[in-house]
């Protein structure tokens, strides 16, 4: 039987669009971050006076860039949960027990997480504090959610689309060789074996739900970039990318992708904040990162300094397509807060980012080569591309 997907009206339209903010607004999204800082700090480069300014998201990849030692890390998103979850991480590194924090944060649960919070009074933001009283139950584990790594809204897409993968038993037997896979060509015959499982009709028409790239966190208009400029449109796109995730990367140390089948970490196998021997640099760092709620203009307007490092992530897809004066406010604020040598990073569901302004772009020298070939090498595997620039005078 062949499920055709509904014709999109104007109504549909922005019915998505209403479900979106819906969603966005009320809710967190991002419960891990889906950005390789590996390849990040090759490509910024962060240097003993940079000060950067990043879209949180779930404030992995901010803690991770604190380990290069710059001077400032402003995390700025619109969600204040997302600013809530890294002001929780950062709380419970202050706090100091290695255990503690890999049980949150590594394992997914805490049956003791309400009287951590208790201990953690006046730690974090008022409303991060009581986020996380309200939410406590997002650290519990049980049988129809074990992990906090399925909460949120991105958590719990990943927790449907798993138990639709899992209904195959070569499914199940694939998922548990994968976390245990030595090499590349080990990886690419399992996949050529489970591929026509993995593939089978409902997974395709469950992919191209539009609820269900919502709480991914895809709004529509990336939706319709893939759409429009990758073959195969949204099931094509996403075929491909978790084609190279799965044959053409290392999965041995692919947390990202890990956490999401298993609902945890390993010791050897989690971000870098995890890690028992990265606890004293975090620890005496952890106040050159501040939050913002807000978006990366207002912080701008609110903020004027001469940063030396932006990562903007792909919420630009959204600005081109929805709001392009917005766009263009936003690259005058970023250039007029830059300094000579100042580098951006960011990335597109599209192959290609088109939608920077010419006067911009008049002010920016690419460094495709590098982005082009460090995006080859993404554990997450989920854009289209990346995009590396410095400013200039």
């Amino acid at each position: 039987m062949v499920v055709r997907t509904p014709p999109k009206t104007h109504l549909t339209q922005r019915a998505h669009d209403a479900i979106f903010s819906r969603v966005h607004g009320g809710n967190l999204v991002y419960n891990t971050c889906w950005e390789d800082p590996r390849l990040d700090r090759e490509m910024l480069d962060l240097k003993a006076d940079s000060r950067m300014v990043m879209i949180t998201s779930a404030g992995c990849n901010a803690l991770d860039y604190l380990l290069d030692g710059p001077a400032e890390i402003h995390a700025v998103d619109m969600n204040p949960r997302q600013n809530a979850l890294l002001q929780l991480k950062i709380a419970m590194i202050r706090r100091g027990d290695q255990e503690d924090l890999f049980r949150l944060f590594g394992e997914g649960s805490h049956p003791g997480f309400k009287g951590l919070l208790n201990e953690l009074d006046g730690q974090m933001h008022p409303f991060a504090s009581e986020y996380w009283k309200a939410k406590h139950y997002y650290f519990q584990s049980s049988p129809l959610n074990p992990s906090f790594y399925y909460r949120g809204t991105a958590g719990q897409m990943a927790w449907i689309a798993l138990q639709t993968f899992l209904r195959s038993p070569r499914v199940r037997d694939y998922v548990d060789a994968m976390l245990h896979v030595q090499n590349l060509d080990e990886q690419k015959r399992l996949y050529e074996h489970v591929k026509p499982a993995l593939w089978n009709g409902l997974v395709s028409w469950l992919v191209r739900q539009p609820m269900a790239m919502t709480m991914l966190g895809v709004p529509r208009a990336q939706i319709r970039l893939i759409e429009t400029q990758f073959p195969g449109g949204l099931t094509g796109f996403i075929q491909s990318k978790l084609a190279h995730v799965l044959t053409e990367v290392p999965f041995q140390d692919n947390y990202f992708w890990r956490a999401y089948l298993t609902g945890h970490y390993t010791r050897s196998c989690c971000p870098n904040y995890l890690k028992e021997e990265h606890q004293p640099m975090l620890q005496s760092l952890s106040s050159r990162i501040t939050t913002h709620s807000t978006t990366v203009a207002n912080f701008l307007r609110e903020n004027p300094a001469a940063y030396s490092h932006y990562v903007l992530l792909d919420h630009q897809d959204w600005l081109a397509a929805h709001k392009p004066q917005a766009l263009a406010e936003e690259w005058q604020l970023i250039l007029e807060n830059s300094r000579p040598g100042t580098r951006i990073l960011m990335r597109s569901a599209s192959p290609v980012i088109d939608f920077i302004p010419e006067s911009a772009l008049q002010r920016l020298r690419l460094n495709q080569p590098l982005a082009d070939a460090l995006h080859l090498q993404d554990r997450v595997g989920t854009y289209g591309c990346t995009l590396l620039a410095d400013v200039i005078a």
